[in-house]
């Protein structure tokens, strides 16, 4: 069996924004594979974050690909602007959208890969006609709006739910989907959840509010390797 392909992926969420070009090129070099960046609109959460402009000027600063999570609404205007800032995955709260399927194809036919966002407590059947247009599933552990909150167990089985899905789609032929999980990934649940099948973990105050005392941002994310290996059947990293 091929061995599976761990992502990890800090949010900028937590990060100091006072020197972010500093902090986007730090994560990149300690081994990140990717920069998630979360888009908060204070309609569809309670928050109000950062837009285009930013992604733009972190997209100056890291090779690395760019995860734009879409918490707003609506959708379809932003999804231009930010593949054009250097987005390379875009995804959103199927909720937020009047028509899915049309968000869907606006963010591939703009050059990015595209996902959907599950909440807690949001129904898991809006992947039932879409699984053909998706490259990522994130699953949020935590409900969206701010940065430091405790894992929601119950995501667990979530997570299985559609760890089953994306295999039965892969096995009739279907395209690779990643499993992303957010929301209060520490070291110490983050092997529990990809037992689950979580394959890529956002991970914020973990890592930009914990930094290894002795490798800072290469000591932490290495910690997350050592756990994810730890889990049953072994692991790694990789960019796949």
């Amino acid at each position: 069996m091929k061995p599976q392909t761990f992502r990890i992926a800090p949010s900028i969420l937590s990060a100091d924004f006072s020197r972010l070009g500093d902090e986007v090129r730090a994560i990149e070099a300690a081994g990140a594979d990717l920069v998630h960046f979360d888009v908060m609109d204070n309609h569809y959460v309670p928050n109000l974050t950062v837009g285009p402009m930013v992604c733009e000027a972190v997209r100056r600063c890291v090779g690395i690909p760019i995860d734009v999570h879409l918490m707003v609404r609506p959708v379809d205007r932003l999804v231009g602007d930010f593949a054009k800032a250097g987005a390379n995955l875009i995804t959103f709260h199927p909720e937020a959208s009047d028509h899915i399927d049309r968000t869907l194809s606006l963010i591939r036919e703009a050059g990015c890969k595209a996902g959907l966002v599950f909440n807690p407590a949001t129904p898991l059947h809006y992947l039932d006609h879409v699984m053909d247009r998706l490259d990522m599933v994130l699953l949020m552990s935590v409900n969206p709006g701010f940065g430091g909150q405790s894992f929601i167990a119950s995501t667990l089985p979530k997570i299985r739910a559609v760890r089953q899905r994306i295999d039965a789609h892969a096995a009739a032929g279907g395209q690779p989907i990643w499993l992303e999980v957010d929301g209060g990934i520490k070291i110490d649940n983050v092997a529990e959840v990809a037992r689950a099948g979580a394959d890529t973990f956002v991970a914020g105050s973990a890592v930009f509010g914990a930094p290894d005392p002795d490798g800072g941002y290469r000591g932490v994310i290495s910690r997350f390797r050592k756990a994810l290996e730890s889990r049953e059947g072994g692991g790694g990293k990789g960019k796949g």
